[in-house]
């Protein structure tokens, strides 16, 4: 294993794909232990707040995610030591300690829609890829995920993501292309996309 692991940052709007080539490439370095982590798990825990409160959280917006503790994870994970990922449900909006126990990894995938905000995280990766991907194509992903996921009703979701999801969206996310090494223009070309990082996975990370 190498002294320290690689950590690769997939960003991008909501329900962009980004879950989508992380596992992608997490078969093409198959033969190095890899982890995909999310930092949806990392919200901040509002436990301690009433239903009423936590309704009007903003989860689109750079605060809503414990920064502290997911870069705090993320160096130890990256020198190889034991993690305990926490769990987040969406449904009560607390967080509570995880049963995915992670240690010895040669590769981090870290993918979220701020995962090219932070720049305490920019300065310890490897790779940055942002997806780009048309925004009604994420809406309509968005409300089937809501709904049949996290219990969400229509009519709430849509309301989100007038009021905060499509703004924020426009004020922090989409100006985190900057700071990709490379841009994907859409799923469609993912494959293309894929290809290419060949020659980077095999050189910088040494996959073969």
């Amino acid at each position: 294993m190498p002294e320290k692991a690689h950590l690769i940052l997939i960003g991008g709007g909501t329900c962009s794909g980004k879950t989508t080539i992380a596992k992608a490439i997490g078969r093409r370095i198959a033969s190095l232990k890899t982890v995909i982590l999310s930092h949806d798990n990392y919200y901040r825990d509002l436990a301690h707040l009433s239903q009423e409160e936590r309704a009007k959280v903003n989860f689109d917006h750079p605060d809503s995610i414990d920064q502290e503790y997911l870069v705090h994870d993320l160096k130890l994970m990256l020198a190889g030591e034991a993690v305990n990922v926490p769990d987040y449900d969406f449904a009560t909006h607390s967080r509570t300690e995880g049963k995915l126990c992670i240690a010895g990894a040669e590769v981090v995938i870290l993918e979220g829609i701020f995962a090219l905000y932070y720049s305490d995280l920019l300065d310890i990766s490897d790779l940055k890829i942002f997806l780009d991907s048309d925004s009604d194509i994420r809406l309509a992903r968005r409300l089937q995920r809501d709904i049949l996921q996290r219990g969400r009703d229509p009519e709430s979701v849509l309301n989100q993501y007038l009021e905060t999801v499509k703004p924020s969206h426009q004020a922090f996310i989409e100006p985190t292309k900057k700071n990709a090494d490379i841009i994907v223009p859409g799923e469609k070309e993912f494959d293309r996309v894929l290809y290419l990082l060949n020659g980077y996975l095999q050189h910088v990370i040494g996959s073969g």
